[in-house]
């Protein structure tokens, strides 16, 4: 028996133990973690009712209440004004009528994102294919490829120092056209110019960065020869194989310490800013260096939300040969963190096939256009990993886009049922951009859940119905409108920084399917907005089997609320990613969006390392996590 399944037996005897004789606890139980109970039955504590003109619960047995009552961390009551004061009885409290006439919802949870690749992308000046609305302000998508110069040449001028790199991040020349050395020579021929592609998997550089990181022919000579294959010299494009051989010479340009928590402060304000009060790091990083540089800023207690880290089981079953040894040295990424991060315990991520934005999808059909699919994992890699992580208890998320890439899973879901069957195992499919109906019958059978990337339909579906896919694929990816008729658990994430962490722009792009064109692409997948709401709180949560303690307002659970203007429930639809968010309440801390004392309090901790170390690291990370995505 894992140390998690452990854990969980420990808990489900002690919470039915006799010692918890008042009802009060016994019904808690059912919803708390027990080592959080005792904090909520203190009858001293400081109670604080909070009124609003509507409380979003997502509990069925009451749906919408005016009032909650918090203590410590934890929900006492939840009902009417009348209501949650008779439960609180004689007990001291105090009123809050900060959110009288605002609507409260449960937390938002980031179901899925990248803390570092966000860091590194917004220390960088962004220029990308969507607006992105950051708490320095908002930066307009480009327009097209003068557009692109014109900024970039702006942001040159604004640099202090002659030596100091141009990086930016986000231009895509699907849209734009290509992007080469000499268009970079233009903008500046006397420091480096480094553009980091939309995808993530691109760089493309002027020649004085060439010459300052000592990139030279002959230097390329001796690389590999698909790594000659993927790199340009004369253009300064370096691609996939290719980007991994420049990385060592390029990484102090994009990844400096210091910058980089710039970067995480405002991945940090961006992310309050839309309302989130959890989020998850899929693939957790397997760097310490890396590891410490992100728990500088994101552990701190001043944080406002939370963050856990799930265990890359790619990279450690691809290292340690004995299926035991990948346990042990998954179990012992715990101790890497610490405050307000922490490890996502039983959990791992394992990948499929290769990416949507570079159409490396792999496909039943094939692909319109000179496309190919591509393994993210051997499939001998891919079986002994899920079944090593199976047979330990955890709970397996698997990066997925195509739909021969989801045969491949659902078979080996299948298998391993039959070799060693689990109940409510809740086995991820992540990201879900090409599936078929068929498909979505067997996740149902096999009672897998759907993690869902929304705004591929919203960026893609224009682009890939005229390339790559044809019309009537592009316009049923994500097919959430099937997955919700069929009853399947399904959760909203962002993968941010492919898409913006914005849970209520998620819930925009599955209700509406609106692409960038203004169209509806694939109507009949619409889902319900109760739905989408449900997938970045209640069934974000069940997605990592946190529902007992977080995702809907109800007694016992984690104080977590996300203070909205407006009710994304009622208001007309396509309004859903234009209601304002006032803040949060996270876990009992009331904190508004802004707040400069809040603000104040994060003073990230030195870091102690080297920058050079800090920089590979970090780069080789990013690639690492986004080479399946972009």
């Amino acid at each position: 028996m894992s140390n998690f399944n452990r854990r969980n037996f420990l808990r489900t005897g002690l919470l039915s133990a006799s010692f918890l004789i008042s009802p009060a606890a016994v019904a808690l139980a059912k919803t708390s973690s027990l080592s959080d109970l005792g904090k909520l039955l203190v009858m001293d504590a400081t109670i604080t009712i909070y009124s609003a003109r509507e409380i979003v619960t997502l509990d069925p047995s009451q749906p919408t209440a005016s009032a909650v009552a918090v203590v410590n961390d934890r929900i006492l009551a939840c009902g009417t004004l009348d209501e949650v004061k008779a439960a609180v009885g004689d007990r001291a409290y105090q009123m809050d009528t900060t959110f009288q006439d605002k609507v409260v919802v449960p937390g938002f949870i980031a179901q899925h994102a990248h803390p570092l690749l966000a860091s590194l992308s917004m220390s960088s000046e962004i220029l990308s294919i969507e607006d992105w609305e950051l708490p320095t302000g908002t930066v307009p998508a480009l327009k097209d490829k003068a557009d692109f110069v014109e900024r970039l040449m702006a942001a040159e001028a604004k640099l202090e120092t002659p030596e100091a790199v141009l990086f930016s991040w986000g231009y895509h020349a699907a849209f734009y056209g290509p992007l080469t050395r000499s268009d970079l020579d233009e903008i500046s021929s006397t420091r480096p110019v480094v553009i980091w592609l939309r995808s993530c998997h691109e760089f493309v550089m002027n020649s004085f960065a060439l010459n300052q990181a000592g990139i030279t022919q002959e230097i390329m000579d001796g690389w590999s020869k698909s790594a000659k294959e993927q790199s340009n010299f004369e253009e300064g494009h370096f691609w996939e194989q290719g980007m991994f051989s420049v990385l060592p010479h390029i990484a102090p340009m994009v990844a400096n310490p210091d910058k980089f928590q710039e970067g995480a402060i405002v991945m940090r304000n961006y992310m309050h800013a839309k309302g989130i009060t959890f989020g998850n790091e899929p693939g957790g990083i397997l760097a310490k260096p890396v590891q410490d540089a992100v728990n500088s800023v994101m552990s701190d207690s001043s944080m406002p939300f939370r963050w856990s880290f799930m265990a890359d089981g790619k990279t450690l079953a691809e290292t340690y040969a004995d299926d035991a040894e990948v346990i042990a040295e998954t179990e012992k990424l715990e101790s890497w963190y610490n405050g307000m991060t922490h490890f996502a315990e039983g959990s791992v991520k394992l990948f499929a096939d290769g990416a949507i934005y570079s159409l490396a999808m792999q496909l039943r059909d094939p692909y319109i256009g000179d496309y190919h699919g591509e393994w993210m994992m051997d499939e001998d890699l891919f079986e002994r990993s899920f079944r090593i992580y199976w047979d330990a208890g955890y709970q397996i998320h698997i990066h997925v886009n195509g739909d021969a890439g989801l045969d491949r899973v659902l078979n080996s879901l299948e298998t391993n049922l039959k070799r060693n069957p689990r109940s409510d195992h809740r086995t991820t499919i992540i990201h879900f951009a090409v599936s078929a109906a068929d498909q979505v019958d067997r996740i149902k059978q096999l009672g897998a859940i759907v993690s869902a990337n929304p705004y591929y339909v919203t960026a893609l579906s224009d682009q890939y119905s005229e390339t790559g896919l044809g019309p009537e694929r592009a316009d049923q990816m994500v097919r959430l409108g099937d997955v919700e008729r069929a009853g399947i658990s399904y959760s909203l994430h962002s993968d941010m920084p492919m898409a913006p962490a914005d849970p209520l722009f998620l819930m925009w792009c599955a209700v509406n399917r609106i692409t960038s064109s203004g169209r509806v692409a694939g109507e009949g997948q619409r889902v319900s907005r109760e739905g989408a709401l449900r997938g970045v709180t209640l069934d974000a949560a069940y997605s990592h089997r946190l529902e007992h303690e977080r995702g809907s307002i109800e007694v016992g659970k984690l104080a977590n609320f996300t203070i909205l203007d407006d009710n994304p429930l009622t208001v007309d639809p396509v309004e859903i990613k234009n209601v304002g968010v006032w803040g949060t309440v996270m876990e009992g801390r009331k904190i508004q969006v802004g707040q400069d004392e809040q603000e104040a309090s994060l003073r990230p901790t030195p870091l102690g390392i080297d920058g050079s170390e800090f920089a590979k690291a970090a780069i080789e990370h990013a690639i690492r996590s986004v080479h399946s995505h972009g």
